[in-house]
């Protein structure tokens, strides 16, 4: 996969604030990267400076060996780019907009019927075509903001908070797009919804205090939660204590741990694994062996939410 962005050491201070501090990665076609950061971490700065709003202090941003400071405009011809809030002309009807944007990118006659036609159908926005952008609703109106950062088909798509304001239906539309767009692009999205990592994203980084902290697919940070891999059993409380001693003294456990108080004669517990490894077998195999069949057992694949605490809070290495 080639290289579409390539961030190299990447600085931005606004006066003694250090916004984002060397941030160096690449991009690749096909690849949906989430970036991800609490507020105020440099996301939006960051992305701002790949889109060339910005100019960067110091080190460099190149989109298609394109530098953002030396060649702008190609960086901006390359890049569909859909900013927080989606600002777009409230008193022009969509279908308005969507051709006015077509006419800025350089499309004429007929073509701009053809773009405009094919976003209206991949974003879904047949029943406000021909509305006002101002009457229409927070979702439709990101929905619009969408529709023009992929109206010339870019190779970069760069998108902060894609899903921001949509329902459950309108999330899984755009989500689905998005997968059906990654093929022959590189995607980036700036996103605080960590379920939206897990369902599009094929890899992810965490930037915090404009610092890059984490870079790996959605599986390998997973892989930093103590539950990931971790099998927990429900079963007859009056045989909890002696299995939960049992599976404690396996070697592939690192401990189990009680989930609460025993509840109309059934216990819960965790057990962990040591090193994420898979403990499934070994434990699947111990209740077998003493005979005992459990009412409910799972594996989990961690929590995203507690990966990003401890990462952004400093309670894990990057």
């Amino acid at each position: 996969m080639s290289k579409m962005i390539v961030l190299e050491k990447l600085t931005k201070r606004f006066g003694d604030l250090t916004a984002v501090d060397a941030v160096s990665l690449a991009v690749r076609r096909g690849e949906v990267l989430g970036f991800l950061g609490p507020n105020g971490a440099g996301k939006s700065t960051t992305m701002k400076m790949v889109c060339g709003y910005l100019t960067p202090t110091s080190g460099t941003a190149r989109v298609l060996d394109h530098d953002v400071v030396t060649e702008p405009m190609a960086v901006k011809a390359a890049i569909g780019y859909l900013p927080e809030g989606a600002p777009t002309y409230g008193d022009m009807r969509v279908s308005s907009f969507l051709r006015f944007i077509a006419q800025v990118r350089g499309f004429d006659g007929a073509e701009i019927g053809r773009r405009v036609d094919r976003v209206r159908e991949m974003a879904a926005l047949d029943e406000v075509f021909d509305r006002p952008v101002e009457t229409l609703s927070k979702g439709f109106k990101r929905r619009v903001g969408l529709a023009q950062a992929i109206l010339h088909d870019p190779e970069v798509l760069i998108m902060d908070e894609p899903t921001d304001g949509l329902d459950p239906n309108q999330k899984h539309q755009v989500r689905t797009l998005i997968k059906d767009m990654a093929q022959d692009k590189a995607i980036v999205i700036s996103t605080h919804i960590l379920e939206e990592v897990e369902a599009i994203c094929t890899r992810a980084v965490v930037i915090a205090h404009g610092k890059l902290l984490a870079d790996g697919t959605p599986e390998q940070l997973l892989r930093r939660d103590a539950r990931h891999n971790a099998v927990v059993v429900k079963l007859a409380a009056d045989r909890a204590k002696d299995i939960v001693a049992g599976l404690a003294a396996l070697d592939q456990v690192a401990g189990v741990d009680a989930l609460g108080d025993p509840v109309n004669g059934t216990a819960a517990f965790r057990a962990r694994p040591r090193d994420g490894a898979s403990i499934v077998l070994p434990v699947g195999d111990y209740l077998r062996s003493n005979n005992v069949t459990p009412e409910e057992m799972y594996v989990e694949r961690g929590h995203m939410d507690e990966v990003f605490r401890a990462i952004t809070q400093g309670e894990a290495e990057a």
